[in-house]
């Protein structure tokens, strides 16, 4: 006599698998796309070069992210479900590329801000920044807008030491935002906060030393630059709560590199340090209040590469350099 066993199921993921998953398959989906659209008849030999890139770059997210999930149950839980596959085909085109591309940065950028563990936020904000600016090069090539990019509004301090609520969050928000409004990011030192201060502050001060040194369009894209840093080094300090105290992290002047060092080559570099500055502290802040810390991410991986940074998989991560 033999007990009839029930028939076994796929394990039910949690939540942090789910993210996990989710950003695979969209990372796979525009691989496949890509890889597909590259060697499609009529595209443009620079298109199909960015394309391969886009291939490779989002297959080693995926791999890093840890890759599609077999249980090894599959083929019995189909069977035994007659399950079909879908019979939708993902259009194949440089444009649906692009789109995909979009949807994937969206996505994996609200899952850093949601993921409970840092590390994988930080891993999921950096893949989120490399398909921006992926999508953005590849915009350009085929004419085409970029992606939607998120608001890098800092929030302002809560007063008196209160819980922000959901009007002062509005208020500190641009109304033309069009994703949820940014939290205080919680969960970062003292310590933390005033490195962060201190980045922007030395860049802006970079920008400006290099801006007055330099002429015509450099010297105007550093000025403005320049302009961003300094005003976000203001906003951290007073929600850092130092401005104008004795912890006030800032200076009047900082070193900056010597004339061997092109403007261009300085810009880009510092842009990718506070890439770098913005990923540790993702990886440092508690869920739910790191989206402005991945927006900001986002906009240094994208002012690098108008600078002349090479595109890579992981902006952020020198581990994965």
């Amino acid at each position: 006599m033999r007990l009839e066993s029930p028939p076994p199921t796929e394990p039910v993921p949690d939540a942090v698998e789910v993210v996990r998953r989710t950003a695979v398959a969209d990372a796979l989906l525009v691989a496949d796309q890509a890889a597909a659209a590259a060697v499609a008849e009529g595209v443009k030999s620079d298109v199909a070069a960015e394309l391969t890139a886009i291939a490779e770059a989002t297959t080693l997210q995926a791999e890093q992210l840890g890759g599609e999930y077999d249980s090894g149950l599959g083929d019995i839980v189909t069977e035994r479900s007659d399950a079909s596959p879908s019979a939708t085909t993902p259009e194949q085109t440089p444009k649906a590329v692009l789109t995909s591309l979009g949807d994937a940065a969206t996505r994996t950028r609200a899952a850093a801000d949601q993921a409970q563990s840092g590390p994988l936020g930080r891993l999921l904000g950096s893949v989120s920044a490399a398909q921006a600016r992926y999508a953005q090069d590849l915009a350009g090539l085929i004419d085409e807008r970029g992606p939607e990019l998120p608001s890098t509004q800092i929030p302002e301090p809560p007063e008196d030491g209160a819980e922000p609520s959901e009007g002062e969050e509005a208020a500190a928000t641009p109304a033309s935002a069009t994703e949820e409004l940014a939290a205080v990011p919680t969960g970062l030192s003292a310590e933390e906060l005033a490195t962060l201060v201190l980045a922007e502050d030395t860049a802006a001060y970079a920008l400006e030393v290099r801006a007055a040194q330099a002429d015509g369009e450099v010297r105007d894209r550093a000025y403005d630059r320049s302009r961003v840093h300094r005003a976000r080094a203001q906003a951290w300090a007073l929600l850092a709560g130092v401005d104008g105290t004795d912890q006030d992290p800032r200076r009047v002047a900082y070193a900056v590199p010597g004339p061997e060092t092109a403007t261009p080559d300085l810009a880009r570099d510092v842009e990718e340090d506070l890439t770098q500055n913005y990923a540790t502290l993702v990886g440092v802040a508690e869920p739910g209040t790191r989206g402005v810390l991945v927006a900001l991410m986002t906009d240094t991986t994208l002012v690098a590469a108008r600078w002349g940074a090479p595109a890579t998989p992981f902006p952020g991560l020198p581990e994965q350099a």
